[in-house]
């Protein structure tokens, strides 16, 4: 288990809110996909930058977006929020700053990012 792996009470409180029909070819270990996003997720790093012990890339990628567009990503955050209500982190918006040149309208387009506060 690597260091910010999930422990055994994260993995009992996460099993049972994944979905569990496989359809068609046995899925790989959860566990492991699991681990995978999350270390995508709080790296910053490509999908292909994924290290080795978590599998291929394409198999975690995949599984990503398939849970998203299903949404057991929803369904595991606010199930988790309920279990612990402490654990929400708030950011305070006055501590972020922007370059001047982020004012402007030139250069490449916004997109969305997703991030995880890990206590």
């Amino acid at each position: 288990m690597a260091r910010f792996d999930l422990s055994d009470f994260e993995w009992d409180l996460i099993r049972a809110l994944l979905p569990d029909k496989p359809r068609g070819v046995a899925r790989v270990d959860d566990r492991r996909v699991l681990n995978g996003i999350f270390w995508v997720l709080r790296t910053g790093s490509p999908w292909r930058d994924l290290p080795e012990r978590y599998g291929p890339p394409t198999t975690i990628y995949n599984r990503f977006n398939r849970w998203a567009k299903a949404g057991v990503w929803v369904r595991v955050f606010e199930t988790l929020a309920e279990k612990s209500p402490d654990s929400m982190l708030l950011i305070d918006s006055s501590i972020i700053r922007a370059h001047q040149q982020a004012a402007t309208l030139k250069g490449g387009r916004i997109t969305p990012l997703v991030v995880l506060v890990a206590d």
